[in-house]
């Protein structure tokens, strides 16, 4: 049995920039996320003249990732969750049309996100989305986690 990570730090991983990677350590049930620096220093056989630049325990780490070892599982990241498909989903379990609506305008064209955000923050349905957000990310971590064989400690973060 692997040892158990947190609920809170997998779902974490999911708003790391694009560029960053996220991996679970299995022996220690910790997430590792790693910069674009030191994710290329661990690819880089010359990369021990680097020095203090990148942290010995992560430059272990992007190495063992690199490799392939398996203790290292990686995580599904922001893509693989398909924000917009949730956004959407979000808009039609709404029950005030008016609202729904607006959202549903604010899915459409470049800029999505942002507009999505600022106006249901306008519209004072921002703290549900991100209820419904923290809650979709969860049974997404959840899921993936069972497929993977990964124990999940699911207490609140303290």
């Amino acid at each position: 049995m692997s040892v158990p990570v947190s609920l809170f730090d997998l779902t974490e991983a999911f708003d790391l920039p694009p560029e960053w990677g996220a991996w679970l350590d299995r022996e220690r049930g910790v997430v590792v996320t790693l910069d674009p620096e030191t994710l290329a220093a661990g690819e880089d056989a010359a990369a021990d003249e680097l020095g203090e630049l990148v942290d010995e325990a992560m430059l272990a780490a992007a190495r063992a990732i690199a490799a392939g070892d398996p203790r290292y599982l990686a995580l599904p990241d922001g893509f693989d969750f398909h924000e917009h498909r949730h956004m959407e989903r979000f808009v039609h379990g709404l029950t005030a049309p008016r609202v729904a609506e607006e959202l549903a305008r604010a899915l459409r064209g470049a800029g999505t996100f942002r507009r999505f955000k600022d106006t249901a923050r306008r519209l004072g349905v921002i703290e549900d989305w991100f209820t419904y957000r923290q809650a979709t990310m969860e049974r997404h971590m959840l899921e993936w986690a069972e497929a993977n064989g990964v124990a999940v400690d699911r207490a609140p973060r303290r």
